[in-house]
C-alpha cells in the first residue's frame, strides 16, 4: 500500500445516515463531524471521538477532552 492509499483510507467520510443516529455515549447529545481531524465532536460533553478508517470509535476511553469556547 502506498502512502497515498494510506492517506485516502485514513480520510474516509462518515456516512451521513450513521451520523444522524449516533449520539455521544457520555452525554447522549448530538455529534458533529470534524473532517480535518477525523473526529466526531460532542460539544455538550467536551469530547472528541476518533474516526479510524471511516469507523467511529465511540468509546469514552478512546475520546480526548476538548476545550470549548465559552
Amino acid at each position: 500500500m502506498t502512502a497515498e492509499q494510506t492517506n485516502e483510507k485514513d480520510n474516509l467520510e462518515v456516512d451521513s445516515k450513521l451520523l444522524e443516529i449516533l449520539v455521544c455515549p457520555v452525554s447522549h447529545g448530538q455529534l458533529r463531524y470534524d473532517r480535518d481531524a477525523q473526529e466526531l465532536i460532542s460539544d455538550e460533553a467536551g469530547l472528541a471521538y476518533p474516526v479510524r478508517n471511516g469507523i467511529p470509535i465511540m468509546l469514552a476511553d478512546e475520546a480526548r477532552e476538548i476545550r470549548t469556547k465559552d
